[in-house]
């Protein structure tokens, strides 16, 4: 009985030791950090060496061993550190920042990047982005478009360098969009797209003609059609229920603007757009709302703010969250694959909860689960 109990147990460890793909509790973590410490953006690089510390002290690991090295947002310099870091041990690199910091990492083999970008198109093969990308917005402005019935939208895009990356998104995501428009960013050229788009000329002529036509009408209550014509700017329809504005800052407020000035009405129309990462000189516009948009759990965003206020006596930005879930998310993938297995596990199906939300990953690529928000009368109101 005895060495039938003793075969089992042996049995069983068997098992345990061959079915554990884990990193053991002896082996080290080794996550390179390849961010600006010199030159403008150095401040940024201090911010997520704070995030990350503040992530290792919720965690409570001594497991993860950090290398932080600079690109001083040089891609020479990203390529060259990253070297380095190869050749320390480290697998898996949080970094570079910038977009054009990757341009070289590819000659960098077996070595995954876990970008900041949020932009997907012509990156490297060995690099992933984490930022909130385009695809995660479109399907959640998605979402919103089912829920609200909504028949008609039109998606205006700034002819910036990233419009190709819209334009791929809106293809993938199956998004129904009656039109798409780009833009230019320059005031007076801007109105006047925005004019033609909205059929801003025909409709202010048909008020002109309907007005023309009471002043010469015999009606008996001619003079409070005319008072209640003259309050009006414009007549007739337009062919659209909500417009998706991909902008941010003052551009955005451009656009918005525009709109205003051709009798587009967020009252009438919803005015969609990007994440907006909770910008509050939004809320003081109030001709502009009620305003809609996808972004990271607020909740979760004010609470870390608080902590790293709290601890470091400064304001951190998005970056520094996106560091702080970074952390995280390595070492929960770690809990499942060992050191050779690691970087493979970004190709296979996973589901992450960080402070930012949910991340999706599969294929090399991190797509987020967002909230949808409203701004009204000032205030910031949850959606879903």
């Amino acid at each position: 009985m005895f060495k039938i109990f003793k075969i089992l147990i042996v049995t069983i460890l068997f098992f345990i030791s061959s079915y554990s793909t884990g990193y053991s509790n002896s082996e080290k973590i080794k996550i390179g950090l390849l961010i600006p410490l010199t030159g403008e953006h150095k401040k940024l690089g201090q911010i997520i060496i704070k995030s990350v510390k503040m992530a290792l002290n919720d965690i409570g690991t001594d497991r993860i061993e950090i290398y932080p090295k600079d690109t001083n947002a040089n891609p020479n310099k990203a390529l060259r550190s990253a070297i380095e870091l190869k050749n320390s041990g480290v697998k898996i690199i949080i970094g570079p920042v910038f977009f054009k910091s990757l341009i070289y990492l590819d000659d960098v083999n077996d070595i995954i990047f876990l970008s900041f970008t949020n932009k997907t198109l012509d990156l490297p093969q060995n690099v992933i982005s984490t930022g909130i990308n385009s695809l995660s917005q479109i399907n959640t402005i998605k979402k919103f478009i089912k829920l609200n019935e909504i028949k008609k939208t039109i998606f205006l895009t700034p002819d910036l360098d990233y419009q190709n990356e819209i334009k791929e998104t809106i293809k993938k995501s199956k998004i129904k969009i009656s039109k798409q428009y780009t833009y230019s960013t320059e005031p007076t050229k801007l109105t006047k797209q925005i004019e033609k788009i909205t059929n801003y000329k025909r409709r202010k002529q048909n008020l002109i003609d309907e007005i023309n036509r009471v002043e010469k009408s015999d009606l008996p209550d001619k003079e409070k059609q005319l008072e209640k014509l003259k309050k009006r700017y414009t007549i007739g329809r337009v062919k659209f229920d909500s417009v998706i504005i991909s902008d941010f800052e003052e551009s955005l407020k451009s656009v918005i603007t525009s709109l205003l000035y051709a009798d587009i009405s967020p009252k009438k129309k919803y005015f969609i757009t990007f994440n907006q990462w909770f910008d509050e000189s939004l809320l003081n516009e109030r001709s502009t709302q009620p305003l809609y948009y996808p972004s990271i759990n607020k909740k979760n965003l004010d609470d870390f703010k608080r902590k790293f206020n709290n601890q470091y006596d400064e304001e951190p930005n998005h970056i520094a969250l996106l560091s702080y879930d970074l952390i995280g998310l390595i070492y929960y993938l770690s809990l499942k694959h060992n050191e050779a297995n690691l970087n493979d596990s970004f190709k296979k199906k996973n589901t992450f909860k960080g402070k930012i939300g949910i991340f999706e990953i599969q294929n090399n690529k991190i797509h987020h689960e967002l909230n949808f928000y409203k701004i009204d009368d000032g205030v910031i109101k949850k959606i879903f």
